[in-house]
């Protein structure tokens, strides 16, 4: 069953016409993109194959969802935008809020940051909202990268990836997803 996000409860629940899982009891593997980091057409597309997925089906293990998500992922890795978060000052302000809230609001798994967009395992601590944890690290990077900058309008995409871990086997190919990518980075 899907909630709005104003209900603020957990669960499934769907924004922008993605599904959402918010809960403290799980791992989860979430991905954010700077605001120019994919093509206003390709975002709709997503939105549209996705919001159809959704509509027939909240199982993000179906075969037409993880086409669309493996679509996802080869495309975030192009480079595309600005990629702002190549700046050694950007990258460590997005670092360094990764790393404050570890152990106290959530379990930072593994984590590694792409010019363009990041990707974060992690399992929010009992009461911590998953939603509310994106919304700070995003308000906060956002506001000093536009600093360091000297910009100011959007720096993030306005909603955010997240695939609740299933399984172990799905928790440890999540680790080398992310360690594959930190490879490709260099």
């Amino acid at each position: 069953m899907f909630y709005t996000v104003e209900e603020e409860l957990k669960g499934w629940y769907k924004r922008r016409s993605l599904p959402h899982y918010d809960s403290d009891e799980v791992y989860q593997f979430i991905t954010f993109r700077l605001h120019d980091s994919v093509p206003l057409e390709e975002i709709d597309y997503w939105h549209h194959e996705l919001s159809i997925e959704a509509q027939t089906s909240v199982n993000k293990d179906s075969y037409r969802y993880l086409k669309i998500e493996e679509n996802i992922f080869k495309y975030e890795d192009k480079g595309y935008g600005e990629c702002y978060l190549k700046n050694l000052a950007v990258y460590n302000i997005v670092k360094e809020t990764f790393l404050k809230f570890d152990k106290t609001r959530y379990e930072l798994i593994e984590w590694i940051i792409m010019p363009n967009h990041v990707h974060v395992l992690i399992r929010p601590f009992e009461g911590q909202s998953l939603s509310k944890i994106i919304h700070s690290w995003k308000s906060y990077t956002a506001l000093k990268a536009n600093q360091i900058l000297n910009r100011k309008g959007k720096f993030w995409m306005a909603d955010y990836y997240d695939r609740y871990i299933r399984n172990e086997q799905h928790f440890f190919s999540v680790i080398r997803y992310i360690q594959n990518n930190d490879k490709a980075k260099d």
